[in-house]
């Protein structure tokens, strides 16, 4: 069983080797999560020329070498060469980097599930690296689920938790709070688009804090 966490990689640097159409993906996630990218391949396939012509990463083309990993703070390999992969896994490893091989569980340090995004609302899910089909397959039933009303309804909780500890409410009176809020129909109203009722709600639990909505 894995430990799961979320990395903070804003302006830290990332090393992909691979410029696929799988290398791209990863590299729009790096992209997305804020980290420096560098991506080292002979070839690159046009989502990730269109990356290196906007400017967002520092294409290498050429083949991987060793010390390639020197100062990354994450390493991905996603290449079409079996002997490249272990090459990088075992220079990561000897770095103590943190590294991905794309679809080799067995060469990674650590694996990345299936996510759905929602504003800085996450939903992650992970098979420990032995089904990513199913892993996929689930994420498309919590997208279809979890709207955008749910980023939406996050950042209604989160201005009302400031609001709360600013005013001195310890923890657990806070998570009670936010935790009514969403089990009385927050996202419900939120999804309506009825301000009046969404407004209604929070006075109801959180009085003259309540933010405006």
């Amino acid at each position: 069983m894995s430990y799961l966490v979320n990395l903070v990689l804003r302006d830290r640097p990332a090393v992909v080797v691979g410029a696929g159409r799988i290398a791209a993906r990863k590299i729009g996630d790096l992209l997305e999560a804020g980290a420096r990218v560098t991506v080292i391949a002979p070839r690159a396939a046009p989502d990730v020329e269109a990356f290196e012509a906007a400017g967002r990463i520092r294409l290498q083309r050429r083949a991987y070498e060793a010390g390639d990993l020197a100062g990354a703070a994450v390493v991905v390999a996603g290449t079409d060469d079996a002997a490249v992969n272990v090459r990088v896994s075992e220079d990561a490893r000897r770095a103590g980097v943190p590294v991905n091989v794309v679809d080799e569980p067995a060469l990674c340090t650590f694996t990345i599930p299936a996510v759905v995004r929602r504003g800085d609302l996450t939903l992650a899910v992970a098979t420990e690296g032995r089904c990513p089909a199913f892993a996929r397959a689930v994420r498309e039933d919590l997208e279809a689920r979890y709207g955008l009303e749910y980023a939406e309804a996050l950042a209604v909780l989160a201005s009302a938790r400031g609001r709360l500890r600013e005013a001195g409410w310890d923890n657990p009176r806070v998570q009670r709070a936010l935790s009514g809020l969403y089990h009385d129909g927050l996202v419900e109203r939120v999804r309506a688009g009825d301000a009046r009722r969404l407004a209604e709600l929070l006075r109801a639990h959180l009085g003259p804090l309540a933010p405006d909505v």
